[in-house]
């Protein structure tokens, strides 16, 4: 019987190749520790230039990519690259927001470009690519991944930027040594506070009592990229004040404020602190006065209007 044939699907756009020491490689990569003897590049070797990386949670939250996405939206707007490593959560929330934006992402894989990892994400990649970025590896066109090969691939991330955004991250986590990458290269890190009773924040709240940079809101972002790239120009109206989940639909902030009784009292709970539902019952029955079966309809409820979500560690949240 004859084996069955695996298609791979490999990235169009210009290809090229950057030796450490040569012309047309980046500045920023040559003085990192252990930097790369070769780049490999599908898309515009040129936007390999000081940006400002952005990663966070593979398994995010909704809070995660929403930090995110509004961050690297914020900086794409005014001609910030946006560097990051194309993985499921927050990295690609950050890449997709760049682009949504109008600007330039710049995405570092973990094997070759003709192996992209993950394979979901494939669109994405070309994305970058047909919009003026480049999708990078340090190791040759079809190189396959390797476990290892992610955590070096994180250096580069770093040493790329002028600055690295913490956005989520737990502990032990590849974005936790993104950011021990970031500090051996003596560069800037920024990160966004979360709950103290998340899982996935555990490291990006570690790094704050460390010594890292807290972005608590869009002022201090501008300001933050104020002095890091000249060029940059504060966001200004509207956009200045938005909260952080600025990018939740118009529906779902209607649906928020038309809750009421039990459902609210429930939502305003789980907005502090997602829970799972064993610990909404224990927490929330004796606060709203209701047993477990009204706990359970409260949150379908919350559920069916868009507002609340179960998030991939089994906890209830805001969508």
């Amino acid at each position: 019987m004859a084996s069955a044939v695996v298609q791979v699907r490999r990235l169009t756009g210009p290809r090229s190749k950057l030796s450490l020491g040569e012309e047309g490689f980046p500045a920023a990569l040559q003085s990192i520790p252990h930097p790369p003897k070769e780049l490999y590049v599908v898309g515009d070797p040129g936007a390999l230039r000081e940006g400002l990386a952005v990663v966070g949670a593979r398994k995010a939250t909704p809070y995660g990519k929403n930090a995110a996405s509004l961050f690297a939206g914020m900086a794409a707007r005014h001609g910030v690259v946006v560097v990051s490593g194309g993985a499921k959560g927050c990295d690609a929330a950050a890449h997709r927001a760049a682009l949504e934006a109008g600007g330039t992402t710049v995405c570092f894989l973990g094997g070759g470009c003709d192996m992209p990892y993950p394979v979901e994400n494939f669109d994405l990649f070309q994305q970058v690519v047909d919009a003026g970025g480049a999708v990078v590896s340090e190791h040759p066109w079809t190189f396959h991944p390797k476990p290892y090969t992610f955590r070096t691939r994180n250096r580069l991330i770093a040493g790329l930027a002028k600055a690295t955004l913490i956005v989520e991250a737990g502990l032990p986590s590849g974005t936790f040594s993104t950011a021990d990458e970031a500090l051996s290269a003596n560069k800037d890190v920024l990160v966004v506070p979360g709950s103290i009773f998340s899982a996935t924040s555990k490291g990006a709240n570690r790094l704050l009592h460390q010594g890292a940079t807290p972005v608590v809101d869009e002022e201090t972002f501008d300001m933050l990229l104020q002095s890091l790239f000249p060029h940059y120009l504060p966001d200004v109206g509207q956009q200045a004040h938005l909260p952080l989940f600025g990018n939740v639909s118009a529906a779902s902030s209607v649906a928020t404020r038309k809750l009421e009784g039990l459902s609210l009292e429930v939502f305003r709970s789980l907005e502090a602190n997602p829970m799972r539902m064993d610990e909404i019952i224990e927490k929330c029955s004796e606060g709203v006065g209701q047993g477990p079966q009204g706990i359970v309809k409260a949150i379908a409820e919350l559920e069916a209007r868009g507002v609340v979500e179960r998030y991939p560690d089994g906890r209830f949240g805001p969508r």
